[in-house]
């Protein structure tokens, strides 16, 4: 039997990407602070650990998925974190929390002798689920190599630098670039809606032509025209991480005119329709300032005002 890894945190993207390590054959020992993200591994092998440092004193191998700088910085470097683990040499950070922290992170476990892989991920709950992400990886090459083979089964994995923060840096270029994709198109919609095109017909001729993106070929026409707005990553997140982007920016000093932009429009989308809605809601923010939806033929009627 396998040596078991350890998987801290169990939430949108973690739950799922667990599930596909235990599913490739690999025995976890896991931890969450929320009793319903364990209940969900029930007849699974995994071992359920009733604490972070429980996790690092079981497994050599240590993978996080987690929501916030903080909560990383809490799990890793608190009390009862992973750095006084007895086991754990070698830590992989698959979240988005930005250079900054993931520098940090590397530095006070470097002290300690473990290891660091700094390993966002871009692709989605579904491709967790099915092993279809991919991963921007960055540590000692010693590290990384360590890293390599539970990390193939979880996507196509892009080393993309030596140092703890540059798969981060990467990962919140791609996500500033997904986020104004989604912005750009939910405008151009709202402004096409309202001025008579049916929605369906504009995704068919912009996807034949250069306005096609991820928004119009993917997220528009299962999300939005359906009005479902089920793609699986809050707002919240999303504009986590666009402000981690543009404190990025800053401290590099490079203007980021178009990305202050859509983390305004975000922001705004967050107090407007809700931190915990769906990315594509943002839409609706449009959408309401307009006076109009962008709904496609096959999506439920609207329920009629009480």
């Amino acid at each position: 039997m396998s040596e078991p890894i350890g998987f801290i945190g169990l939430g949108s993207m973690g739950a799922p990407l667990a599930m596909r390590l235990l599913d490739t054959g690999h025995s976890l020992v896991i931890h969450d602070v929320r009793p319903e993200a364990l209940a969900q591994f029930a007849g699974r092998d995994v071992k359920a650990a009733g604490s972070v440092r429980e996790v690092a004193d079981t497994a050599r191998i240590v993978l996080v998925s987690l929501p916030t700088p903080d909560i990383v910085r809490a799990v890793v470097t608190g009390p009862d974190g992973l750095i006084g683990g007895e086991r754990v040499k070698l830590y992989v950070d698959l979240s988005t929390t930005g250079p900054i922290v993931a520098r940090e992170i590397g530095a006070a476990l470097a002290a300690k002798g473990i290891g660091v892989v700094d390993a966002p991920v871009s692709g989605g709950v579904a491709g967790a689920a099915t092993g279809k992400l991919v991963l921007m990886a960055a540590g000692a090459a010693n590290d990384v190599a360590q890293a390599l083979p539970i990390l193939q089964n979880l996507g196509q994995v892009e080393v993309v630098g030596d140092a703890p923060g540059m798969g981060q840096s990467l990962k919140l270029i791609n996500n500033v670039l997904s986020a104004t994709h989604m912005a750009i198109v939910s405008e151009a919609m709202v402004l096409g809606v309202k001025a008579g095109l049916d929605p369906e017909v504009m995704l068919t001729v912009l996807n034949k032509g250069s306005g096609r993106n991820t928004s119009t070929e993917e997220r528009f026409p299962k999300f939005v025209l359906p009005r479902t707005f089920d793609n699986g990553f809050s707002n919240a997140l999303m504009r986590k991480d666009l402000k981690l982007c543009m404190e990025m920016a800053e401290a590099m000093q490079v203007p980021m005119w178009v990305g202050t932009a859509v983390d305004r429009l975000w922001m705004q989308t967050v107090l407007q329709i809700g931190p915990n809605e769906n990315t594509t809601t943002i839409v609706k923010t449009i959408e309401q300032w307009a006076g109009v939806e962008v709904r496609g033929k096959s999506a439920q009627p609207r329920a009629a005002a009480a």
